[in-house]
């Protein structure tokens, strides 16, 4: 494989381990349906493989699909005279004579593209006789040192290495090589190809936009709009548009839509109003931006369907209402992310206290406050063998192109679960991934975990370590009058409720009542006055408020809700965060109220 231009850095380590003989047979994973940019344009995966790390060197260039059967890209006369080439698609004849070439002729490349329905995943005794055969043939040719001496090469490639057999990847004969999203670089690069008339300025720009797309998504989303880019729909919305209002705009668009078939939209726009300018340059870049963050958070969405979902927050940290020493802690953080000091941000936050205290709240508050894109991790479990980890990978590699970017895991507990043997060991390799992902030192500044969960005695120990969650945030239900004040004010605000409240002349019936109640129970208050005040046609005071604190029940288990305000003391970081009552209790005194609770409850 002679060196050519630069190249992207997966194929640089090809290219590396086959020059220096450590292996003859690669599986590329990962980012193997994209396009690779390539002088002034773009080749598939196979065809950049092909042509630009094989053609130099390689007499016999060979891409078997078992849909298509083979295609000899480049061959001597020798191989191209073969008749079977052209007839058979099995893997049952098509594997022993690709082996037969390998044998046989030096200076050979083959590429298999669909690895993943040649050589499944799965247990050998479910597999078809076809299937473990086709494993053992490819598992022989790593280990024929023919391959090596006669200058050949085997390229597998497979979105997920879940989908390929254990027996291949685990292999120490084939190196598995990930083909990552573009980086940076990358993107400017496919941005400039895509769309020239884009200033430098543009480029960079949309080159941090597209963080977490596909080079084929970036240049469909960014090409040129072209003449049979506009369907005839299209052509009479735009048309309609322009016409503005009156009784037959529907007809006119119509006719003018059939009569200007063939014209761009500027050409139309100049034809059928005039008098309109065009939008300006810099409102055509700002409406390319909204369009593409709408269009990658679709994208990403589908391709993640039922992984990840995005977070949309409204409120800053200042709609929280109490929680000043949680909030002052956030603030730092965030002031550290917006500033770029890498070192100063956390790898990841636990959020830990009983449920109804205000967690996701206060999470959707820091995204905001911080000024990143958060996702939150959904159900990535799958009863199908080798799914759960395949489902994790794809929405860890996401979010790390997706980065800088907050990644929250909700009820923490249940998503991670327990690491038995139940499940085959699915959870124990998926906590194994997820603590190397935590704990990986590149992520630092660029993807921070918040991770929330009520029962954190339920946590894998090491997933808590500093270095993973590097901050144990507790959250508690407020304990004094004026703590359920400053909330009940943050609910009234953001409802905006009429109020004419005196909290010092109307605590005695109303907040005080209130103390010990969780977030959620004090959202349910509010809504309840609120309603009052609405059907009596006037603002919510003393004697509303307390009308609703006396009708409402809130449903708790006090025992179990104890368990877990001591299961947040036990995890804080930082005695400062703790409510006065609990902040000076000994390690033996927590240890003991921890040990009496779970006899009470019965655990």
């Amino acid at each position: 494989m002679a060196a050519a231009e630069p190249r992207p850095s997966w194929a640089e380590k090809v290219r590396h381990a086959y020059l220096s003989g450590e292996t003859s047979m690669f599986l590329l994973h990962m980012n193997v349906h994209d396009h690779v940019p390539h002088g002034n344009g773009f080749m598939q995966l196979t065809e950049y493989v092909a042509r630009v790390l094989l053609w130099d060197n390689k007499r016999n260039i060979l891409v078997y699909e078992p849909s298509a059967g083979i295609t000899v890209l480049r061959g001597e006369p020798e191989v191209t005279r073969i008749e079977e080439l052209r007839t058979k698609r099995a893997p049952r004849d098509v594997l022993p004579l690709l082996e037969a070439i390998l044998l046989s002729r030096d200076s050979t490349a083959i590429i298999l593209p669909y690895a993943g329905a040649l050589v499944p995943a799965g247990e050998m005794s479910f597999l078809s006789e076809q299937d473990r055969a086709n494993i053992v043939t490819l598992h022989r040719w790593s280990f024929t040192p023919a391959l090596a001496k006669k200058d050949s090469v085997v390229f597998l490639q497979s979105e997920a290495l879940t989908e390929v057999h254990p027996m291949l990847v685990g292999n120490p004969r084939i190196a598995t090589v990930g083909v990552p999203l573009p980086d940076r670089p990358t993107r400017a690069q496919v941005i400039r190809q895509s769309d020239p008339r884009l200033s430098s300025e543009q480029v960079e720009r949309l080159a941090d936009e597209t963080a977490g797309l596909r080079s084929l998504q970036i240049s469909s989303l960014l090409r040129p709009s072209t003449e049979s880019d506009l369907e005839e729909s299209e052509r009479r919305t735009f048309i309609a548009n322009l016409l503005g209002t009156g009784p037959d705009i529907a007809d006119r668009a119509q006719k003018l839509a059939a009569l200007t078939r063939g014209m761009g939209p500027e050409e139309i726009r100049h034809l059928i109003n005039p008098t309109v300018s065009p939008a300006s340059t810099e409102d055509a870049f700002g409406e390319l931006l909204t369009l593409l963050h709408q269009r990658k958070r679709e994208i990403i969405e589908k391709e993640c369907a039922g992984l990840i979902e995005f977070i949309d927050s409204k409120h800053g940290l200042d709609a929280v209402g109490g929680l000043d020493g949680v909030k002052e802690e956030l603030r730092q953080v965030a002031a550290s992310v917006r500033s770029g000091d890498r070192a100063s941000i956390p790898m990841g936050l636990l959020f830990v206290g009983p449920m109804g205290c205000g967690k996701t709240f206060v999470a959707n508050a820091f995204i905001k406050e911080s000024g990143l894109s958060a996702v939150r991790l959904q159900n990535f479990r799958s009863k199908w063998v080798g799914s759960t980890e395949s489902n994790l990978e794809k929405v860890l590699n996401m979010v790390r192109s997706l980065g800088p970017i907050i990644l929250v895991i909700d009820e923490g507990d249940r998503a991670l679960g327990a690491t038995g043997d139940s499940d085959g060991g699915t959870s124990s390799r998926v906590i194994a991934r997820l603590k190397e992902f935590m704990s990986d030192p590149e992520n630092r500044g660029r993807v921070i975990v918040i991770l929330m969960t009520n029962r954190p005695d339920k946590l894998d120990v090491d997933i808590k370590r500093a270095g993973r969650l590097d901050r144990k945030i507790p959250f508690f239900y407020p304990d004094r009058p004026e703590q359920v004040e400053a909330v009940l004010d943050a609910l009234l605000r953001r409802y905006g409720v009429p109020t004419e409240l005196d909290w010092e002349n109307d605590r005695s019936q109303t907040s005080a009542k209130l103390v010990g109640y969780s977030n959620a129970d004090l959202e349910a208050v509010v809504l309840l006055a609120r309603d009052r005040a609405i059907r009596a046609g006037a603002a919510v005071d003393a004697w509303v408020m307390a009308e609703a604190v006396s009708d409402y029940v809130p449903s708790r288990d006090a025992d179990m809700l104890e368990y877990m305000e001591l299961l947040a003391v036990f995890e804080a970081s930082r005695r400062s965060l703790l409510p006065e009552r609990l902040r000076n209790l000994s390690s033996e005194e927590l240890n003991l109220k921890l040990k009496e609770k779970r006899i009470q409850i019965r655990m």
